[in-house]
Parts: structure tokens; sequence; C-alpha cells
């Protein structure tokens, strides 16, 4: 049963009382979905006072939930043609297929397949007064290739201006969806937000693949990627022995009122 604006707004406000974690979970994003989204992210930064970063938040959000359904989509075609992705000979012809089946309007119709092969959405909201943390995830972790592509195009790019150039220039002839993950880029750029403030992995240990957002809600705020690069100089220890024990989430953050 959906629930009208005013009681998600009060489940948002309860959990935020509480200092509870949210997750909005979708196989397919609907214009209800659309405004239940917006209505979580608003009400978190009116809590804190930045709604003025409502459009960022909110836009970046609803992006990588839309290019985490199209990679849903993608294995959901995989299954369903019973193609193995990890034979090149498979994958080749399940990205042609892909590719001309990943408009918005064909995406509609695969809601009850989103379903019935266990592929949902999951955007997850950490937050304290200091910073709101938006992680969006798929339940299953790319293959090799698929990771170094990624890895490759965003390596190249001295920023997400120039890895958009990338994209005009060259399309994304490979996956189809990376365009969100560059908007997005481009959307934290030009908020005055610091690029390693959004990542992408992916972890076998979860079997998931996930987008996250650091948005800074304090002026004073340390991003993650630069305490950790403090805390590695103080130390004098490298990258990978400090990633054994390094800490930093939301409920490091100040004392709430």
């Amino acid at each position: 049963m959906k629930k009208t604006d005013e009681e998600i707004k009060k489940i948002v406000n309860d959990a935020i009382d509480k200092k509870k974690i949210i997750s909005f979970v979708t196989y397919l994003l609907s214009d209800y979905g659309e405004n239940e989204l917006n209505i979580i992210i608003k009400t978190i930064l009116e809590r804190f006072d930045r709604v003025d970063l409502l459009d960022i938040a909110y836009t970046s959000a609803k992006e990588l939930v839309l290019n985490a359904t199209k990679a849903n989509l993608k294995r959901m075609l995989f299954r369903r043609l019973s193609l193995n992705i990890e034979d090149p000979n498979d994958y080749e012809t399940g990205m042609n297929y892909f590719k001309s089946h990943i408009s918005e309007d064909k995406l509609k119709t695969y809601k009850a397949d989103f379903r019935k092969y266990d592929l949902p959405v999951t955007a997850t909201f950490y937050y304290s007064p200091d910073v709101l943390n938006i992680k969006v995830k798929n339940n299953f972790k790319l293959l090799d290739h698929e990771e170094r592509r990624i890895r490759d195009k965003f390596g190249k790019a001295k920023s997400f201006a120039s890895l958009l150039d990338f994209f005009m220039e060259h399309g994304d002839a490979t996956e189809g969806a990376g365009m969100g993950l560059t908007m997005v880029g481009i959307l934290l750029d030009q908020s005055g937000i610091d690029k390693h403030s959004f990542i992408l992995y992916s972890a076998e240990k979860y079997g998931e693949t996930a987008a996250k957002l650091e948005i800074p809600l304090a002026k004073d705020y340390i991003s993650k990627r630069k305490m950790f690069e403090i805390e590695m100089n103080e130390k004098g220890i490298s990258a990978e022995e400090l990633r054994k024990t390094f800490s930093y989430n939301y409920k490091d953050f100040g004392v709430w009122n």
C-alpha cells in the first residue's frame, strides 16, 4: 500500500530521531518511487539545515539508482537468454541484445523480471550533522574486465568534465550505462565537491557492486579520503597496512543535538 508524503516524512524523521540508517529498495523506479526518494533526502537535509543541497543529492541518487537498474537489466537478460556472461562469445551476443533494450521505455517492461531474478537496487543513507553518505548497490560483483574498463576510463580522466569529453568522442560502446556515472561526477564537480567523494567499487566478500557519494554538510568536514591520507602520513605506514585498521563512518562524527 502506497504511503502519503506525510507518512513517508514521519517514518524518515522517526529514523533520524533514533539515528538509524535509512534504506530504500526498488526493482524499478516509478514516479511514486522518485517522489519517495526525494522526500527521504529532503527530510534528512532539512534536519541538518542543508536543504540547499537537495538538487545535487537527489539528482545524483536518482541517476545512480537508474544506472544500477540498467546494470541489473544486463544481468537479467543474460540469465533469461541462458547466456554465460563469462564466455566471450556469449558476452558479445548478450551485450548486443542489452544495448537494444536499455532505453527507459523498454526498461519499464522488465519490473516483474527483476523481481523474478532477485535483482533489486538498494539505496542506503548514512548521515550526521557533518556529512550525508549515499550508497547505491546491486547484489552482484562486477566481472574483472568490467571493473578494469570502468577504472581505466576514470583513471584516464583528469576531471569528470574530461571524462565526459571521452564518452562524447568515443561513446560507451561496451557497457551502455557509463554516462550516468559521469554525469553524477560532473554534478559533484560543479558543486565544488571533491571528485574523490564519489567512488565505485565491487566487493566479492559481500557479493555487491556499489556507488558511494560523500556529500559534506559542514564546512569543516574532512572527507574520508583526506582523513585516510592524514592518518597514513601521521603513522608513516603504507596504504595497504592502514586499510586493515582504518575506520571512518558517520557514527564517528560529532555529538548530535
